[in-house]
Formats: structure tokens, sequence, C-alpha cells
């Protein structure tokens, strides 16, 4: 994880945005932020300033100097300090309720001790790749896999863009068969691994790394039966003619990560590969869709 460093110091108020603007100016070091903020009420503000790489303290002096000059005030407080490296991602969804849907308790680490007897648990914690449960294209894919099981048994799925590979681990939970799931980011399959066998799946898990269909193994692990999507809007439409390829006649196709003013776009350009919409479920702004052959 990249570290932060912050510089910081106090400047009486007529001169805050004086100092804030030349740090923003600044092409060496360039800061990512800069930030004020009131410390005594008309009187005294901080002024903060944001780097990917530490900013050198003598530099920085220099730099300070002209508004220094320009105002009449020295800096007498200035502080250069590394940030504690917190994973946001994690901290923003910390101790986010249990999503539960017909078949499936999805949940953290903390619910671990609330685990409801009729439902599959699904341990999936915040972290570094995208789908928790939690948000709506997350959700809505979940509960078309489900129908899908229901109406019959697939017997070779992909989890196309896995993220923290929930939907893949939830559909070999409900098939015991062995899913594929594949993403661009090798952090991503790094997790669906971890994340597998936190959930006893790992058996049935099969992770690649690959854009799109560029990864020998998932031509040749095809056709599949059922192939889940949960990315964007744009790649979806890219990805179309490949899809299409790699999905065996009669099988299922669930596409999310839509937003509903992108549906059109989206059904068209799979109508165009021979694969019509057979069921939409909105979500908040989010549309996922069911097609097939």
């Amino acid at each position: 994880m990249t570290t932060t460093w912050k510089l910081s110091f106090s400047v009486p108020l007529a001169t805050a945005e004086i100092f804030a603007d030349t740090l923003r100016d600044a092409f060496d070091p360039e800061c990512q932020a800069v930030a004020t903020a009131e410390i005594e009420e008309h009187i005294t503000w901080s002024v903060e300033a944001y780097y990917e790489i530490r900013p050198e303290r003598a530099h920085m002096e220099k730099l300070l100097s002209g508004p220094s000059a320009e105002s009449g005030y020295t800096i007498d407080d200035l502080l250069i300090e590394a940030l504690p490296e917190i994973n946001w991602v994690a901290k923003s969804l910390e101790g986010l309720a249990p999503i539960q849907t017909d078949r499936f308790f999805v949940h953290g680490t903390h619910d671990v001790e609330n685990l409801p007897a009729a439902k599959i648990p699904l341990l999936v914690d915040a972290g570094e790749a995208f789908g928790t449960g939690h948000h709506g294209t997350t959700l809505g894919c979940l509960r078309f896999i489900e129908r899908e099981c229901r109406r019959r048994h697939p017997q070779n799925a992909l989890d196309l863009g896995c993220g923290t590979g929930l939907l893949a681990i939830a559909i070999a939970k409900l098939t015991h068969r062995v899913v594929t799931a594949s993403d661009i980011d090798p952090i991503a399959t790094r997790v669906t691994g971890e994340n597998a066998r936190a959930n006893r799946a790992h058996p049935f898990i099969k992770a690649l790394t690959a854009a799109g269909f560029g990864h020998p193994e998932l031509t040749a692990r095809g056709p599949y039966d059922l192939i889940v999507a949960n990315i964007l809007a744009g790649p979806l439409v890219g990805l179309a003619p490949a899809v299409a390829q790699h999905l065996a006649p009669g099988g299922t196709l669930i596409l999310s990560g839509i937003l509903a003013e992108q549906e059109q776009m989206v059904t068209s350009a799979y109508r165009a590969q021979g694969l019509f919409l057979v069921e939409r479920l909105p979500l908040d702004e989010w549309v996922t869709l069911r097609l097939a052959g």
C-alpha cells in the first residue's frame, strides 16, 4: 500500500489561502490535495497538503518563503509526517450489516457468530477488490444466480470480472461444480483465492488473471453454460462478441454493472450476437440482466 505524506502548519486567517495556493500550484513536489481548516475562530487556520512522495523539509521551507515574505508571517510549526497505511475501502465498509437473499447470508468476520441455520453463509470481508454483496449490482447477480440454479443445475460456470470472487463462490456452493473466476486485476484473483479458502470452496474455484478472454485456459475450459459478468457497461459492450462465442448453446448470461440509462446500449450489443433479454432486475440506479440465446 502506498504511503501518504502530510505537510501541515498553522497561519493567521488572512494568510491561509496565500500559503494554500502556493502548495496547490507547485509542480515540485506536486501535491495530491490541499486543505485549510479553522483552528481558532476568525484567528488561526491550519494548512495541510498531501503527497505520494515524502517532501524534503529544506525544499518546502524554501517554497513557503515566498508567501511568508508576501504576507509577513513566518511559519514556526511546519510538520511533515507519514500517515498510517489504512485500506480506506475496508475502513469504509467495516461493520456493515449482513446481506440476506433467499439462499445466502453474506457477512463479514464480525458476524460469524450470527449465522442463520437456513442460509448458505458467504464470508467476504471488505478489502482490496469489489464485491461484498452490499452494492446493487452484486446483489442483483446473487438473486439471478439463485433463480438460475433453481431452474436448472449449471455444470460449467464462469464469473467474468470476479472481484472478490463472491459470485463464483456462490455458484460453487449451489452447484458443487468447479467455477472459473477471472479478472484483469491480479489483486482480485488473489483475493478470490483467499475468499474461496475462507469459505471452504477452494476445491471448486479456478481463478485466472486475464483481460477479457485473453487467457488460453479460459477458452480451453469453455464453453460455459452460465456466464456472470458484473463489470461496467462499456466493457460489457466491448466483450459481447467474445462472451457470445464462449457461451454454450442454451446457456444463460447474467450481466450487471449497468446503469438504468445504459441498459438499451448493452441489450442492443448482445442482441446483435443472438442473445436476448429474458429478465431484468432493477436495484437503486442499477439494473441486472438475464439473457439467453
